[in-house]
C-alpha cells in the first residue's frame, strides 16, 4: 500500500514543519504486522519502504513481531528457538527468519529512527521451541484443565528439550539448554503422545503468580522455561541488555505475561530499566478481560510497564454485536478507565503468539475468551478507531491488518478497514485531538465529545458516535469558533456546521457510524480533506 497527496499545499501548512520537531504532539503506536502477512523473508523490507508514509500518517512507534529465530523457515518467533538469532546464522533451515535476515532488520531500524519512528521489539520469554535433540526424564501427567491436579505416576519420558544452537557456535552467548532448565512439555517422544507434562522433579514447580486459569496457567505450549533456574534467569538477563545494546530498539512488548512469574517480570523490568534506559517502554500482554486482573498485575509490576486494554477490546466486540447497546457504557470496567497512564488501546487484536487456538480471520484469542471476543462488527470499527485515537486517555495502537488490508489464509480478499478512512483519523489525532475534552455521554445510542485544543494545536475537533439512527447532537466547542464553519472530515456526513455565537454546533452523525467535525480552515484542513489513499495490490506483497 501507498499514499499519495494530490495538490499538495505549501510546507507551511504542516504543522510538523511549521512549529518545529520539539513541538509536544500526540503519539501514536502501531502493530507492525498481521498473521497473514506472506512467510518471504521479506517484511522488514516491506515495512522499511513504508516508513515514509507511516510517518506521514502520524505513527510514532512501531511494535514489530520476534525477530528471533523460529522452529523453522516459517517460525514467526512466537515459536522462539534462539534469541540469539535475529537472522544471522544457519540454523533450523534458514539462515533469514520469517520476517527477513538481520541485515534487513538492522536497515529498517535505523531507517525509522533516521525518521524519528520508534521500534518496539517483541519479546517472547516463557518457553521454547524446535529442540536440538530430546532427553529422557521423570514427569507426571497433569489434568489440562486444572494443571494442579496430577493424574498419572511419575514415568520416564523422551522430551525435546536439549538446545545446543549448533549453527551459533556459542557467539553471543555459550548458554546450552536441557531438561533441568525447563518445568514442563507437551510431547512425549518415545510414546507419540501429546500431554501436558510436569517435570518430575522436588524442585520443579509451576509458577505461583501467574493467571490462575486452567488452575495454573504457567505452562502453555512448546517447552515450558524454568525462571527459578540460574542460570535460565543470567542467560535471559543478559540477553534483555544484549538486545538492546544490539538494536537500538525503543522499547518492548512481553509477551504471554499471564504465563510466567510476574516476580520474575519485575526484575527483568528493573534490569532493563537500569541497564539499557529508564525511559524504555513496555507493554505487556496479559489476556484477561476482567480489569482486576490487569490492575493487580500492575502492582506488582509496581506501575513500571503498560498493559493492552483487553476489557476496552472486549467492550469493543459485545457493543458493535448487540442490539440497541448503551454506548454511554464503552469505557465502564476498562483499564482506560481505572488506569489510563498505563492502558494501551486496541481495536482489533491479532498477535501470532495464540497461533495454535486460532479460530477467527485475521484474529487470534485465548480460549477463555473466544466466545466473547469473536470480532468487532465492520460498521463500529471506525467508531472504535475514533474512541481510542481521538480521546485524550491512554496510548492508542491501531493495526497492520486495518491499515493495509489481510491477503491471504482467510479465504477472502480483506481491505482495508473504515472504508480506508484509518489514516485520516491517524492525521486528525496528529492535528486536532488536544487540549480539554468535554463528553457528552447523554443518551444511550448516541454519544459525542468536543477537544478544545492547546496552545500549540488550537484548533480542537467535535466527533459525534451513533450505533443506531442517523440524529444529531448540539455541543459547545467554544465562543472562540464563533461565525466557522466545519464539516466532517471522513466525509460521511455531509454537509457544513455553522457555530453560533455562543460557541454552539449542531453536529449530525448518520445512522452506525462516527463524523468527525473540523473548521474548515483549520491548520492542516485543506490538505487532510485532498489526501487520496489508495490501495495498490501486488503478487505477495511485493515492495
Amino acid at each position: 500500500m501507498a499514499w499519495k497527496l494530490t495538490n499538495p499545499e505549501s510546507e507551511t501548512d504542516d504543522p510538523e514543519k511549521s512549529l518545529g520537531w520539539d513541538t509536544p504532539q500526540n503519539t501514536l503506536m502501531m502493530q507492525g504486522f498481521e498473521w497473514h502477512v506472506p512467510a518471504d523473508q521479506k517484511h522488514w523490507h516491506r515495512l522499511r519502504m513504508a516508513l515514509p508514509s507511516l510517518r506521514d500518517a502520524g505513527v510514532d512507534n512501531i511494535w514489530i513481531p520476534p525477530g528471533c529465530k523460529g522452529m523453522d523457515p516459517n517460525g514467526t518467533g512466537y515459536d522462539v528457538y534462539d534469541l540469539y538469532d535475529l537472522g544471522e546464522f544457519d540454523q533450523k533451515g534458514s539462515i533469514s527468519t520469517r520476517w527477513g535476515p538481520k541485515e534487513e532488520l538492522q536497515a529498517l531500524i535505523s531507517a525509522a529512527s533516521d525518521i524519528g519512528i520508534g521500534i518496539y521489539w517483541d519479546t517472547v520469554l516463557n518457553h521454547k521451541a524446535g529442540a536440538d535433540f530430546a532427553e529422557k526424564f521423570s514427569a507426571v501427567k497433569v489434568n489440562p484443565e486444572d494443571r494442579n491436579v496430577i493424574v498419572s505416576k511419575p514415568e520416564k519420558i523422551s522430551g525435546w528439550v536439549g538446545f545446543d544452537f549448533p549453527g551459533r557456535k556459542g557467539k553471543y552467548s555459550t548458554m546450552k539448554y536441557h531438561h533441568q532448565h525447563f518445568n514442563g512439555v507437551d510431547w512425549d517422544e518415545s510414546r507419540k503422545q501429546h500431554a501436558i507434562y510436569k517435570i518430575a522433579n522436588s524442585r520443579k514447580y509451576w509458577a505461583q503468580d501467574v493467571s490462575d486459569e486452567h488452575g495454573n496457567y504457567d505452562f502453555l505450549m512448546f517447552a515450558n522455561l524454568d525462571h527459578t533456574n540460574p542460570e535460565v534467569r543470567a542467560d535471559i538477563f543478559k540477553w534483555a541488555e544484549w538486545i538492546g545494546t544490539e538494536l537500538p530498539i525503543s522499547g518492548m512488548r512481553i509477551d504471554a505475561a499471564k504465563h510466567y512469574s510476574a516476580a520474575f517480570q519485575k526484575e527483568l523490568v528493573d534490569h532493563l530499566r537500569n541497564t539499557v534506559g529508564a525511559d524504555y517502554f513496555l507493554v505487556g500482554e496479559y489476556w484477561r478481560g476482567d480489569v482486576r486482573h490487569l490492575l493487580n498485575y500492575l502492582k506488582v509490576m509496581e506501575y513500571g510497564v503498560s498493559l493492552f486494554d483487553v476489557p476496552l477490546l472486549g467492550r469493543f466486540a459485545v457493543t458493535s454485536q448487540t442490539e440497541r447497546s448503551d454506548l454511554r457504557k464503552i469505557f465502564r470496567g476498562t483499564l482506560v478507565e481505572q488506569s489510563p497512564a498505563h492502558a494501551v488501546l486496541l481495536e482489533f487484536y491479532n498477535t501470532l503468539s495464540h497461533a495454535y487456538t486460532q479460530k477467527q480471520p485475521g484474529q487470534s484469542l485465548e480460549a477463555s475468551l473466544r466466545d466473547i471476543l469473536t470480532i468487532i462488527t465492520p460498521f463500529f470499527k471506525p467508531i472504535a478507531y475514533a474512541l481510542i485515537l481521538l480521546r485524550g486517555q491512554g496510548q492508542p495502537c491501531i493495526f497492520y491488518g486495518d491499515l493495509y488490508g489481510i491477503r491471504g489464509g482467510v479465504g477472502y480478499l480483506s481491505l482495508p478497514s473504515c472504508k480506508g478512512k484509518v489514516p485520516i483519523l491517524m492525521r486528525a489525532r496528529k492535528l486536532y485531538a488536544y487540549g480539554d475534552q468535554r463528553d457528552y455521554f447523554d443518551k444511550k445510542n448516541c454519544i459525542g465529545f468536543v477537544r478544545y485544543g492547546n496552545n500549540y494545536f488550537p484548533d480542537g475537533l467535535a466527533c459525534v458516535i451513533s450505533n443506531m439512527g442517523a440524529t444529531y447532537k448540539r455541543m459547545y466547542v467554544g465562543i472562540s469558533h464563533s461565525g466557522e464553519e466545519w464539516t466532517d472530515i471522513l466525509e460521511w456526513c455531509i454537509g457544513t456546521v455553522f457555530i453560533d455565537t455562543r460557541g454552539y454546533g449542531v453536529f449530525p452523525v448518520s445512522a452506525k457510524s462516527v463524523s468527525v467535525w473540523v473548521n474548515n480552515k483549520a491548520n492542516g484542513r485543506r490538505k487532510l480533506s485532498q489526501l487520496l489513499y489508495y490501495l495498490e495490490i501486488k503478487p505477495s506483497f511485493e515492495v
